[in-house]
């Protein structure tokens, strides 16, 4: 099976003050950091070897999670001597990732969707695939009728927008684009945009959430053990 890339080297400055001690991805969700959760996630589906970005307060990473083997995975680090942004730091852990194809997730964020949709839709053209998910409105709506009464209350439902679930697969050619410094989002990925070599894998029946404050973590918690059920 193919390695995976977790970007573990964040601040979560928003998750503070969790994150005055540790980096965002060991804050601990249901009894397990972050990181656990993913690992344990990508092991279930074949994937054993696994890349950590790492940077601030990456002795922390280093002492919790150890070379993995207590996950039955093998782990390697990949350490940032300054902040690199996203691309900068895929890039940076180039000597990790010599298959063919690999997979990159940000260390924040919690699903269930399978990873194989996404390896299937690469080729020889399309060189970098993007999980994408609908948009949960952080609020409530509300729906009124032409004459101003209330006609449905719905609590946060998914949107028709969709977004990018900071899951991806790629094949090794991404390396021609990826900058030294700086973040993947506006530097490779638009111009893969321009010359359609970058494809879009939409999940709408799956659980995902990205772990940004201390509310998400409480939502998390509520239903992260049926998630992984």
């Amino acid at each position: 099976m193919v390695r995976a890339l977790i970007l573990a080297g964040g601040f979560g400055k928003r998750l503070q003050p969790l994150t005055l001690d540790r980096p965002k991805p060991l804050i601990e969700v249901g009894g397990k950091p972050i990181l656990q959760w993913q690992i344990e996630w990508l092991s279930r589906q074949g994937i054993k070897d696994i890349v950590l970005a790492v940077g601030y307060l990456r002795t922390k990473v280093f002492e919790v999670m150890g070379d993995g083997s207590r996950f039955g995975v093998r782990l390697f680090y990949s350490v940032e001597e300054e902040p690199l942004g996203t691309g900068g730091a895929i890039k940076n852990a180039m000597k990790f990732l010599e298959d063919e194809v690999f997979i990159v997730l940000n260390g924040d964020i919690i699903t269930n969707l399978s990873i194989k949709p996404l390896i299937e839709q690469l080729s020889s053209n399309v060189i970098s695939t993007i999980a994408l998910v609908p948009m949960r409105s952080p609020y409530g709506i509300v729906h009124v009728d032409r004459e101003g009464f209330i006609t449905e209350f719905r609590e946060k439902p998914l949107l028709d927008y969709l977004i990018n679930a900071g899951v991806y697969a790629f094949t090794k050619d991404i390396f021609k684009y990826l900058p030294d410094k700086g973040d993947i989002e506006v530097t490779a990925f638009p111009k893969l945009a321009s010359e359609r070599r970058i494809r879009g894998v939409i999940y709408r029946d799956v659980y995902w959430k990205s772990v940004d404050t201390v509310k998400d973590v409480e939502e998390v918690e509520k239903v992260i053990s049926e998630v992984y059920a």
